[in-house]
């Protein structure tokens, strides 16, 4: 364990668990499941391996069957020349990993040479889930729910994290499945900079000392280095010091040529100011590191937004800091210690999106009335950019910046770096828009559904038909019908509006919202085009009507010109 570069908390939360579901007698509650989540070479498999190594549990490790299970004579007598070629022998996924699942937690695995056989004390591990999970998990959930009425074994399920927004925990592993088979979820971090540096320092010494003529060691800050372009991913860090250490090799000479270059145009700076040279030195050490494999950084649009509206300076002394005039003193900000365009294209979000979440957070974090309308004069300016629907691709670019250096230039209570000290932690929520957008959804639905002999689109029965009914008597004989009709046709009474009560956004929560209607034209709707999420005509049934609107009752929907009584009202 001590060799482990992952948080302390997190290795003991794992071990905590499988001490309690393995180690421990407990009443008969069935098969417990565990869920790692976390980038890519946070440490998750090895922190699991070591820990089952230490607590004595043997590890059976699901694999995905690379081919099927077919002798050289079964494939002779399916693809000869005399067979009919019916069907090809095999089995489906889940059926296979169905099959696993009850043979592990049936049978014991076979002891090797040197290990002692009394221990039957294991655990399931599955890291290579079968893709036919991804397009059906409810085969998945149905397996799973089997498994936890019948095992005696726990089950640990390792997903990595991804920054593409097909959330794969969030497809296998939704919310009401957590809650009904009890499902623990331990989340683990990036590496950080100081444990990753300890860990490769000790592995490129001790390479060093076991061969020296084909490994090197590498100073300090090259290590410094490495550690940046890995972005917290250890298994990518150790692959790079592997490449960079081997001695005689092109692209490593190459590198070094470059690294030393950079370090003596560093030498003939040295009357720079310490703040731009430091600036220099990170921009050539950044362009030198994709020599020896450096990896894209990402980051979730939790901390992306949290880069921008904490928006951290750094301190700049007066004499090095360039002078503004006298009338444009009030704008005056130390440096920032971020690039607004290279979080937004971290993020891996459009403009305009990132644009809606900056808009639904960025007022908590204000405390002067006149920052705020600064900052939203600039973020007006923002969607003018992208307002005509032929230049909006080329134009986010542009309106992501106004939108996050706007924002950031705005609050004064934030320009300096003595000024940031103080302001907590404050949650961050998803736009409002997504709850209008979806609304507006389930009305034109239930409009085109509910009102489909008046022969007219969703906006107008909304904006023109139902207001004009709202007024009369209630001329409708079907209650889903008067129900709607109050809902949408009459505008609330209320003098003070309250906030609505908004999702939360998570660290790892990948910010594109889950549409009404996967198979619609949605897909491609952008913020402040909710025309683009509506779903065909010929899909609007009474059938797809969400369980949030009122349903149409067996009665006819709309009652004949010889039924409907208009009632006359006088002028006052």
């Amino acid at each position: 364990q001590g060799d482990l570069a992952v948080q302390k908390k997190k290795i003991e939360e794992v071990e905590a668990w499988l001490i309690k579901h393995t180690c421990q007698p407990q009443p008969r509650q069935g098969g417990s499941v565990l869920l790692l989540t976390g980038p890519p070479g946070c440490g998750k498999t090895a922190t699991l391996r070591i820990l089952a190594r230490d607590l004595g549990l043997q590890v059976q490790e699901w694999a995905n069957p690379l081919s099927l299970d077919s002798t050289k004579e079964d494939l002779k007598s399916t693809f000869g020349r005399d067979s009919a070629f019916h069907t090809f022998p095999s089995q489906p996924q889940a059926a296979v990993f169905q099959d696993f699942l009850l043979r592990a937690n049936k049978y014991n695995r076979l002891p090797m040479l040197g290990e002692p056989s009394e221990n039957d004390k294991k655990l399931i591990l599955v890291e290579d889930i079968p893709n036919q999970f991804y397009r059906d998990p409810s085969s998945l959930h149905g397996i799973l729910r089997r498994f936890h009425h019948t095992s005696r074994c726990p089950l640990v399920f390792i997903i990595s994290d991804n920054f593409s927004g097909d959330n794969s925990q969030r497809l296998l592993f939704p919310a009401e499945i957590l809650e009904e088979l009890c499902v623990s979820t331990i989340s683990f971090k990036p590496v950080a900079p100081t444990n990753m540096m300890k860990v490769l320092q000790r592995i490129s010494a001790a390479e060093v000392n076991r061969d020296r003529e084909k490994s090197q060691a590498l100073d300090r800050a090259s290590l410094e280095l490495l550690c940046r372009g890995c972005s917290g991913d250890i298994r990518s860090a150790i692959n790079t010091l592997q490449f960079s250490s081997v001695k005689d090799c092109s692209l490593e000479k190459e590198f070094w040529s470059r690294r030393k270059g950079s370090s003596r145009v560093k030498n003939e700076e040295a009357a720079v100011p310490k703040v731009r040279k430091k600036s220099q030195c990170d921009a050539s050490e950044d362009q030198a590191m994709p020599a020896i494999g450096g990896k894209d950084a990402s980051i979730f649009l939790f901390h992306a937004l949290g880069k921008i509206i904490y928006c951290k300076r750094e301190p700049v002394s007066g004499s090095e800091s360039p002078q503004l005039p006298a009338h444009l003193s009030e704008f005056r900000r130390d440096t920032l210690l971020i690039q607004p365009e290279d979080i937004v294209e971290k993020s891996h979000m459009s403009g305009a999106m990132f644009n809606l979440y900056l808009h639904q957070n960025y007022v908590d974090f204000f405390s002067e009335l006149d920052d705020v309308v600064r900052a939203s004069e600039y973020l007006s300016t923002a969607d003018v950019l992208c307002s005509n629907w032929s230049m909006r691709q080329e134009m986010e670019s542009y309106s992501s910046s106004v939108a996050t250096r706007g924002v950031i230039h705005s609050n004064t209570s934030r320009a300096f770096a003595h000024q940031q000290a103080g302001m907590g932690f404050r949650p961050l929520h998803k736009p409002q828009w997504f709850l209008i957008n979806k609304k507006y959804q389930e009305n034109c639905l239930a409009a085109k559904s509910l009102f489909s002999s008046f022969c007219l689109p969703p906006e107008c029965l909304q904006t023109e038909l139902l207001p004009y009914l709202a007024m009369l008597a209630n001329p409708m004989r079907n209650q889903a019908q008067i129900a709607f009709i109050q809902d949408v046709g009459r505008l609330p009474l209320k003098r003070h509006f309250g906030r609505l009560q908004l999702e939360a956004l998570s660290d790892k929560d990948p910010g594109t919202p889950e549409l009404l209607c996967g198979e619609g034209d949605g897909a491609d709707a952008e913020p402040g085009d909710p025309e683009g999420s509506l779903l065909p005509s010929s899909q609007c049934s009474a059938g797809d009507l969400p369980g949030s609107q009122p349903q149409p009752v067996a009665a006819q929907a709309i009652m004949g010109d010889e039924d409907l009584t208009i009632e006359e009202f006088d002028s006052d």
